[in-house]
């Protein structure tokens, strides 16, 4: 136990203060000098043992004073030893302001109030199992040479790491796996040389990593695997140098990488199965690995003319509705659109790599909810010309001839056009020669226009095929060739109908 006697000037001012919450501040007033990366060089007059601050936390010298609530508040200090407090039940506020640490904080196990070391410098907090009744503010400081670790901790208030630097000695700079936040993670502008470590995490008012940059040495930037939150934003520059890992999370609302930079390797954005209300994926550069979103859910979701990689993988993924950019039609209100929409749309699909239906089927199902048909045959057309490409010589040909005639039976007016096209060639053929007839007055006169429907129809008989016969051979095998047409365009336009029809 330590003696009164025994502090130094500056812990015995601390030791003081401490019953009135007072607040002692040992800066030297010259900003160079207070500076923590150069506390190294503060003397004994700006040096406090960590036994010292230990020891008070633990209850020495907290005897009630009229009006105060003590708590220790220490500015500008070096602070010598391992400031271990775990397992500890602490009653007081602890706030060490534009200090130097020379050992890692350890309050593994450690029931405690609000902590907050801003603007100071040390070698990494252990805070694994903790119970915090408030907020860990960590704001502006530098963790260097150890990691944040906040492993299955449970914290009442908010984890403040805003334009922090934290630079883990291993794969990962902050280690929050099973954190249970009830607060909000407020890391606008952090920056981390180490992964940012949250699986399982439970955010309950969001992740705010607005202009963070997060590297990582091993190529995962941020592992949010199967983490719950209200929203997380990773905008206004948000910049990961390795893999956004979000498998499984379920994200009630907003999920943004708006102006965001990507920056993985071989996977950018890992978010299979995941969760989320609304995704805004306008990155501000197309990310650097591929997006993987199957089996992913979104009420809507945004995006841009940058937003996609060369490699997408769509299949499985869900939403309800669509936005680019600022498009009101997008939005899905039924409005007009661009005219390079639909055609972007399946750029976007195409991205995906093999054939895989569900993509083109969800799109042209929300094609559909906004009320653009046209658009959702446009989508569906393109599916089967996708699916052409995967199947045998013969029925590649089929699909060929079932494309050129009635689109897929998407498109049935070509059925028409091919039918006004071919009745216009034989009638004009027909009208230049003189058949035969089958049978000497008997028969209606020759009519080339119904001769030429009694060909290409192979349903019933007008009485003109039947009645006459060329001797002219090559009119003759006109007629032959349109009788071929007539019976391949009725059976494309009932073959394109039917797959129309079905779900395949």
């Amino acid at each position: 136990m330590l003696s009164y006697e025994e502090l130094t000037p500056p812990e015995r001012a601390l030791w003081d203060a401490f019953p009135e919450g007072r607040r002692v501040d040992l800066r030297a007033g010259v900003p160079e000098v207070d500076d923590p990366a150069a506390g190294h060089r503060w003397g004994r007059g700006r040096t406090v043992r960590a036994a010292v601050v230990a020891t008070l936390l633990l209850g020495a010298n907290d005897g009630e004073r009229s009006g105060t609530v003590a708590a220790l508040r220490l500015v500008g200090a070096r602070i010598t030893g391992r400031l271990d407090l775990s397992g500890a039940e602490i009653f007081h506020t602890f706030s060490l302001e534009g200090c130097r640490l020379d050992e890692p904080v350890r309050l593994y196990g450690a029931t405690t109030r609000t902590i907050a070391i801003t603007d100071s410098r040390l070698p990494g907090v252990d805070a694994e199992l903790a119970r915090i009744e408030g907020d860990l503010d960590l704001r502006r400081s530098t963790v260097e040479g150890g990691s944040l670790t906040l492993i299955n901790a449970r914290m009442a208030g908010n984890l403040l790491v805003s334009d922090a630097e934290i630079s883990g000695t291993d794969e990962w700079a902050v280690l929050a796996g099973g954190l249970v936040l009830e607060g909000s993670v407020f890391g606008q502008r952090l920056v981390t040389r180490g992964g940012f470590r949250v699986p399982g995490a439970q955010l309950l008012s969001g992740l705010f990593l607005q202009g963070a940059r997060l590297g990582s040495t091993r190529g995962v930037a941020l592992a949010a695997g199967s983490v719950a939150a209200s929203c997380v934003e990773c905008s206004q520059g948000f910049t990961a140098e390795g893999e956004i890992r979000l498998r499984s999370a379920r994200i009630e609302g907003l999920l943004t990488f708006e102006d965001a930079y990507l920056n993985g390797h071989g996977t950018a954005l890992d978010g299979v199965s995941m969760s989320v209300g609304d995704l805004d994926h306008r990155p501000a550069a197309p990310p650097s690995g591929l997006v993987d979103l199957r089996s992913a859910q979104a009420t809507w979701f945004r995006d841009g003319e940058r937003s996609w990689p060369e490699k997408v993988l769509l299949d499985g993924f869900t939403y309800g509705s669509i936005r680019s950019g600022g498009s009101s039609a997008a939005a899905g209100d039924g409005g007009t659109r661009p005219s390079h929409e639909v055609a972007r749309r399946l750029d976007w699909v195409r991205r995906n790599p093999g054939y895989a239906p569900q993509p083109y089927e969800q799109l042209a199902a929300w094609y559909r909810k906004v009320g653009h048909d046209d658009d959702a045959r446009c989508v569906l057309l393109a599916k089967q010309r996708h699916r052409r490409l995967t199947l045998s010589l013969p029925a590649r040909v089929w699909g060929h001839l079932l494309d050129v005639t009635v689109g897929y039976g998407y498109r049935p007016w070509m059925a028409g056009v091919w039918l006004l096209a071919l009745t216009l060639l034989g009638t004009l053929a027909f009208s230049t020669h003189t058949p035969s007839r089958v049978k000497e007055d008997e028969g209606s006169p020759f009519q080339p226009f119904i001769y030429t429907l009694d060909l290409l129809v192979p349903i019933g008989d007008l009485g003109q095929r039947s009645g006459w016969y060329w001797s002219d051979s090559g009119v003759q095998w006109l007629a032959y060739l349109l009788i071929a047409f007539g019976w391949v365009l009725t059976t494309a336009i009932v073959a394109g109908v039917t797959r129309a029809l079905q779900k395949s």
